[in-house]
């Protein structure tokens, strides 16, 4: 009577249930896709380094900027506020402050400020600091006068408007409780201290449109650049282009903790390059610069298989 065959040693069996695992997992992060990327958010085109979620742009810029509810939205630790326009060609953006007054509507302003960690910087804005006291020619920040005299004509301006009466305002009041200030940048906490200086409200003027004495025809926002990092311009140069010339859209890794580059497509699936990289096997899709080496798994089996049977 013949003796039953032996059964395989332990280390094999754990080697065949290492690789089945492995294998599972493999196929399940292969085929698990990231919500897709959008181009637009509003009305507004989102480019690299902009995106309008996690995992979209550039890492550095996610924090602050974001997609909410068809509003794009710029977060600093003063408030949100909505991003009207982009210009990727000079590298600046223009935000409208909800409480920040115009000719149309006046009212109490809260401060306004920038984060030091974040890429963005005050652009060349023009603001009107409105209801100043005490007068408006001791106005200092960081010791330094704030006033511009040579421009009060854009105070005798502004305060020509209707809705100056909303913010308390006398028309035509004096002179010296409204201050020009056009700031290379706000004080060393990064902001706008209104409460500081004693003024009560603010308008913040991107163009005068050739109309200096007309408020109501001024375009009104605040001008903000950004800097893109060393690996953000790298990754624009290298990867970005080819990534959106494919209908992606540009972004970063987020399942390992990782903040390379991925060109997020239509999908939700994200390739290393462009979406015209990819192959989809029973349902499932692969990338094909991160394919496992099948000649080596199937050549290690065999080799057990044959090992076995001997």
């Amino acid at each position: 009577m013949s003796s039953p065959p032996p059964s395989p040693p332990l280390f094999i069996i754990i080697f065949f249930i290492t690789l089945f695992n492995s294998l599972i997992s493999y196929s399940y992060s292969s085929s698990a896709q990231s919500p897709a990327c959008n181009l637009a958010c509003g009305s507004l085109q989102v480019k690299y380094p902009f995106g309008t979620g996690y995992g979209c742009g550039s890492p550095r810029f996610h924090p602050y900027v974001t997609c909410s509810a068809d509003q794009l939205l710029l977060q600093t630790h003063t408030g949100l506020y909505p991003i009207t326009s982009i210009s990727y060609t000079t590298s600046t953006l223009t935000i409208t402050p909800p409480c920040m007054s115009t000719c149309t509507s006046m009212e109490p302003s809260s401060n306004l400020g920038l984060d030091w960690a974040s890429p963005f910087q005050l652009g060349p804005s023009t603001f009107l600091l409105l209801s100043c006291t005490p007068a408006t020619s001791s106005l200092t920040i960081n010791s330094s006068p704030v006033c511009d005299t040579s421009s009060s004509h854009l105070c005798a301006s502004i305060y020509t408007c209707p809705s100056v009466i909303g913010l308390g305002l006398p028309l035509f009041p004096p002179t010296n409780t409204c201050c020009v200030y056009s700031p290379a940048n706000f004080d060393s906490r990064g902001e706008l201290d209104l409460r500081k200086l004693k003024c009560d409200g603010y308008v913040s003027v991107v163009s005068f449109r050739d109309y200096p004495t007309d408020p109501t025809l001024w375009e009104y926002g605040v001008v903000l650049k950004y800097t893109r990092g060393a690996f953000d311009d790298y990754y624009m140069d290298t990867k970005c282009n080819t990534c959106e010339a494919s209908g992606g859209v540009c972004g970063y890794e987020t399942t390992s903790g990782g903040n390379s580059f991925v060109c997020v497509c239509s999908d939700g699936v994200n390739a290393t390059s462009d979406c015209n990289s990819f192959s989809q096997i029973e349902g499932i899709v692969w990338s094909k610069a991160s394919l496992p080496n099948w000649n080596i798994w199937i050549g290690t089996l065999a080799g057990l298989i044959f090992w076995i049977a001997a």
